[in-house]
């Protein structure tokens, strides 16, 4: 029996062996499985997480960029209005120039004549006060006899009579305000 013992032990052993090699790799390849889903899990949430840091960072560049491209058009605008008002002083300051020549000219009394005739039509008062620069009241006084025949023509023609009272005042316009001209109350 001993032989015979000794077989069945042997086979026992061989049977326990081989179930201990199944049991073996069962338990490998459950863990093979359970490790690779846990790395692709952590893969992906690695790929998810790249993609929102991605995502992230694009819209703060597209946000940088809005922010730059308006900084620039602000820029842009702040200059142009510069220039503007840079070309809009000189042409000011140009006109005024002119101004200043044409008072001085010979045509200016022109201006003036007609001027007074304008106003005088305009405002159609029995007393009207001039005021002028200082430099151009010894001008209106020398135009204003002609002004005044030449409106009471023009009144006489529309068939109105006038005969207003026309006075230079002593009070002058103020030369930063005006560059000439007249002022008829």
């Amino acid at each position: 029996m001993s032989a015979d013992s000794s077989k069945q032990i042997k086979q026992m052993v061989n049977f326990i062996m081989q179930e201990a090699h199944e049991k073996v790799n069962e338990i490998r390849i459950k863990t093979d499985h359970d490790f690779n889903l846990e790395k692709q899990n952590l893969v992906h949430n690695g790929k998810l997480k790249v993609q929102e840091e991605y995502a992230q960072k694009e819209k703060d560049l597209d946000v940088e960029q809005r922010v730059s491209r308006s900084a620039a058009v602000g820029a842009a605008r702040i200059k142009k209005m510069k220039a503007r008002d840079e070309l809009l002083e000189k042409l000011k300051q140009e006109t005024m120039d002119e101004l200043d020549a044409y008072c001085k000219s010979s045509g200016n009394s022109e201006l003036i004549r007609n001027l007074i005739v304008q106003g005088l039509v305009k405002i159609e008062e029995d007393d009207v006060e001039i005021f002028a620069r200082a430099e151009d009241r010894a001008l209106v006084n020398a135009v204003l006899p002609d002004a005044i025949a030449d409106f009471k023509y023009k009144m006489a023609a529309a068939d109105r009579q006038a005969v207003p009272k026309v006075t230079v005042s002593t009070t002058p316009l103020p030369n930063k305000m005006c560059r000439g001209g007249i002022v008829l109350t």
